[in-house]
């Protein structure tokens, strides 16, 4: 498990986002060299954990507890695939595209330890946008990323340090549950009813999510949902 690149976004006008600067950093590219990550402060006021990372519309994106967001090269080459066009490290708009490791995959709470400093901790899915499919050009881009729930992971900064393309990453921490970054995404979007599974993790969930979860079971209950595949 390596991390195959660092993906920096530079502020970028764009007719395909509500951001009232009408500015979005989500055309990140791979840079060269090393990168500070550190935690960037509260959503609302905090942006990218990564040095020189533009986070433009801090209502919904950046933060703590987003501080980073990674995608496994292994899904962009599926998308490749389907898509019928090359996507570059970076395309989704995540930080850090990585190689071995099942990004949607991971647990939350789940932690990686990159180089010989940094450590994140999963905590959710990334939830895709109008801006996102305006960047990617491609029709119902939001319905068909949704059905595929290949999300990459969004991570909060444990310790603090620098990173660059090559380092290994290596899983240092698995929870106990079976609460993924794939089914947090699921439960908030399309299969609600996965919603009281989540509680499993705890506080190193999403805050967000996290609370529809308590919403829901106060609501309906803790009787949760079937079967679930991801």
């Amino acid at each position: 498990m390596r991390l195959l690149s660092v993906n920096l976004g530079r502020p970028k006008a764009v007719p395909y986002t509500d951001q009232p600067q009408g500015l979005t950093g989500i055309d990140k590219r791979p840079v060269e060299g090393s990168v500070r990550i550190s935690a960037p402060g509260p959503k609302g006021v905090g942006a990218s954990g990564l040095a020189g990372d533009a986070v433009c519309d801090l209502r919904h994106h950046g933060g703590a507890d987003q501080a980073v967001y990674a995608v496994a090269r292994e899904d962009l080459d599926d998308w490749e695939r389907e898509l019928g066009r090359p996507l570059a490290n970076g395309a989704f708009g995540e930080n850090l595209t990585t190689a071995g490791l099942d990004v949607s995959g991971a647990r939350i709470g789940e932690r990686w330890r990159i180089g010989a400093e940094v450590i994140l901790e999963v905590t959710g899915g990334r939830i895709p946008c109008l801006t996102f499919q305006g960047h990617m050009g491609e029709q119902r881009w939001v319905k068909r990323f949704t059905q595929k729930a290949a999300t990459g992971a969004y991570l909060r900064v444990i310790a603090p340090g620098e990173v660059r393309a090559g380092d290994p990453v290596e899983i240092v921490h698995v929870p106990e549950h079976e609460v993924t970054a794939r089914m947090g995404f699921q439960a908030t979007t399309t299969h609600r009813e996965l919603l009281p599974r989540l509680l499993a993790a705890g506080e190193a969930l999403h805050p967000e999510a996290l609370a529809a979860a308590r919403e829901y079971v106060e609501k309906y209950g803790a009787k949760q949902g079937g079967a679930y595949g991801g």
